[in-house]
């Protein structure tokens, strides 16, 4: 699916440092998201202006991805999974 340009990615990774199971997520993702030519974004839930309110949200749970604002997986990402969503099979 084209997107237009300057649009925001499909999939989110929500980690925080120092977390050894969001270093295994980030490799995932990008992987998947590179061979599906996806682009996607890391959002860091200890940094930034909402820090407090994404800690409540996922503070138990990173690594958290989301396609198209939709949880998709949390602690343990499953590529395949990730990749059927991305090609819009469930």
């Amino acid at each position: 699916m084209d997107r237009p340009p300057g649009s925001d990615p499909r999939v989110v990774l929500f980690s925080r440092a120092g977390c050894h199971l969001c270093d295994d997520a980030r490799a995932v993702v990008a992987r998947v998201c590179d061979a599906a030519g996806e682009t996607w974004r890391e959002v860091d839930i200890d940094a930034g202006p909402d820090s407090a309110t994404l800690r409540d949200r996922y503070g138990d749970y990173v690594p958290v991805v989301e396609v198209d604002g939709v949880q998709q997986g949390f602690w343990q990402v499953d590529g395949d999974r990730l990749a059927r969503r991305l090609a819009g099979r469930r």
